[in-house]
């Protein structure tokens, strides 16, 4: 996630070598041995013709951002009169914090009520504001970025009293779920968010490149993301997984400065590419990627593998140790909800809608610190109001 990616070919340090292989069973936070003999700019071409012509396709199709709808046009007309309760896991989180914001909107379209409570980030307190949206009866309730097995009971009381739950974030498939039970899952697929960042470091590498991975494999939804990103890496024979590093996202402050110093100082210009599971890595490998002489421009050309959080989208647009960031579109996922809402208030099965995926470069992003994809509010006022 942080420095845009600037074509600076210097300093991206092609791989060359007869055989180039991704090493596909690294333990997390080691490194794959072997050296790798660097080439002229240039002088080779790329490691995985196919696999590359695929890679800039799908990116091509994904750094659109004037792609037409390609949700909804069809459901029924806005119930009136609803009330709405959002139970953010934390205000803090940008993701939590972006699609209530978009719920609020798309509440405020068709004069429904919406309550925010500000879960705080730990255990009793989403357990204590569980307990309060349950108290004001509401027509719906939104798990916003938590798991819900964590609030169990209160589950399953949702469930008894007949209100419906719409999760964000909340389950790792999108959909309805019937364990933990809800009308549906707001989010990207996972498998779609990791097949296009790796595709993204082929590409943007031409099929030449030195990846280090940043992960949390103490998280399952994680691990899983950054082993997909490693298989669809080891499509290319020309990029080479340098490091998988295991960082748990709770000491990824701690901890990052140091792998990323260390790892700078290990493979120095063979590490031309980054991917990590979260754009929270690149935050804190900046300062270290600074102290090694790195420019914020300059590789390692960094992805971030979900969310999109304003603070990346300031490193891409700023050209500070971060290219690219796959975000999710957190207003829209918020006009989601209510549509998905307002299906369940009407007796309908859910969208079955799912945001494509997207990846945005200092040259898609417009400046902005937010991804907004086009013509979902008109989509939705058309269904609601007709």
């Amino acid at each position: 996630m942080h420095p845009t990616r600037k074509a600076a070919v210097t300093a991206t340090a092609l791989l060359a070598s007869a055989t180039i292989t991704l090493a596909t069973g690294c333990e997390s936070g080691s490194t794959t041995g072997g050296s790798v003999a660097e080439s002229p700019s240039g002088s080779s071409g790329p490691g995985c013709p196919t696999a590359l012509a695929e890679a800039k396709r799908a990116v091509k199709t994904a750094e659109d951002v004037n792609a037409p709808w390609s949700g909804p046009t069809n459901g029924p007309r806005a119930v009136p009169d609803k009330t709405i309760v959002y139970i953010a896991q934390t205000l803090t989180n940008p993701g939590v914090a972006g699609v209530a914001k978009g719920v609020q909107e798309a509440a405020g379209v068709i004069d429904w009520r919406v309550r925010t409570l500000n879960g705080q980030g730990t255990p009793a307190g989403i357990k204590a504001a569980f307990a309060e949206a349950l108290a004001l009866k509401p027509d719906g309730i939104v798990i916003g970025g938590f798991d819900p097995t964590s609030t169990a009971t209160q589950v399953e009381q949702a469930n008894a009293d007949g209100i419906p739950l719409i999760g964000w974030h909340a389950v790792a498939a999108p959909g309805p779920s019937e364990n933990p039970k809800l009308f549906s899952n707001i989010t990207t697929r996972v498998e779609e968010v990791a097949k296009i960042s790796a595709d993204w470091i082929i590409a943007r590498s031409n099929g030449r490149a030195g990846v280090v991975l940043f992960t949390d494999a103490s998280i399952p939804f994680a691990k899983r993301k950054s082993d997909l990103m490693k298989k669809e890496l080891a499509t290319c024979s020309g990029v080479k997984l340098l490091s998988y590093q295991n960082v748990p996202i709770p000491q990824a402050g701690s901890l990052t400065t140091k792998r990323v110093s260390s790892l700078a100082s290990r493979f120095g210009d063979r590490w031309t590419h980054s991917a990590a599971i979260n754009d929270l890595y690149f935050d804190h490998a900046g300062p270290a990627l600074r102290a090694a002489g790195r420019q914020g421009d300059g590789a390692p050309f960094n992805i971030g593998a979900g969310d999109g959080d304003p603070s990346a989208f300031q490193r891409i647009n700023g050209k500070e140790f971060q290219a690219a960031t796959v975000p999710e579109p957190l207003s829209e996922q918020g006009w989601q909800i209510i549509d998905e809402f307002n299906r369940s208030f009407a007796g309908k099965p859910a969208s079955g809608y799912v945001a494509p995926v997207h990846v945005t470069t200092a040259a898609t992003s417009g400046g902005a610190l937010s991804w907004d994809s086009e013509g979902y509010r008109e989509a939705y006022r058309r269904i609601w109001e007709k």
